[in-house]
């Protein structure tokens, strides 16, 4: 009887973790899924989320999702381009402040580029955008950000009441390399099911809280 009550405990923990791995591959294919689309539809603004900045300056990051809202901004996706994020203790500007002064530098006319300047990570700043969009009337987005991160992105902008499709980069560090898109991978899909599971964000790797 002793017997086959372990096995059966072996038996439900495998299965279990089975499931989660299963759960967890689903996830990362999805995200690599995700990743590799570009959804541009005529919206009524672009989001860039907000990446380290020094003393107003775009990090790399940063500045490949800057270029390519920029881009789709001179292509006509949106009228308008919202930079969001908030600023660490000590710091001069925001991110989105600094994404802000990134665009008018570009060329892009003030009245078209809004800065929403609240976020420690991409709930936050989601959440932060949902609010401007509410008081506005806007409801459609096109959100740029890594390729990685955009599930997530998208998901918490959908949870959050905007209807949201996402326009990745495909600049920067988080496409250089293939160890450094697994590393990305794998960490996105670990903060994506935390989200889903707990409704809570995820601080740690370089500008996608």
């Amino acid at each position: 009887m002793a017997a086959s009550a372990g096995q059966l405990v072996v038996r439900v923990v495998g299965a279990a973790v089975t499931a989660v791995l299963l759960l967890a591959g689903a996830t990362g294919l999805a995200i690599w899924w995700t990743a590799r689309q570009d959804d541009q539809p005529l919206s009524d603004a672009i989001v860039v989320l907000g990446s380290a900045q020094y003393n107003g300056v775009p990090s790399s990051i940063f500045e490949a999702r800057l270029e390519h809202a920029l881009s789709l901004y001179q292509s006509g996706v949106a009228p308008v381009v919202v930079t969001v994020g908030g600023k660490a203790e000590g710091d001069q500007f925001s991110e989105a402040e600094a994404g802000r002064r990134y665009l008018l530098e570009a060329g892009v006319p003030a009245d078209a580029v809004l800065a929403v300047q609240e976020g420690e990570d991409t709930l936050e700043s989601m959440r932060a955008v949902a609010g401007t969009f509410d008081e506005r009337g806007w409801r459609t987005a096109v959100l740029v950000t890594d390729p990685w991160h955009a599930m997530r992105a998208q998901r918490m902008a959908a949870d959050a009441g905007m209807d949201a499709t996402s326009s990745p980069t495909r600049q920067g560090p988080a496409v250089q390399t293939r160890t450094t898109q697994l590393r990305y991978i794998v960490r996105e899909t670990a903060a994506y099911l935390l989200y889903r599971a707990t409704g809570e964000s995820v601080a740690g790797a370089p500008g996608i809280g």
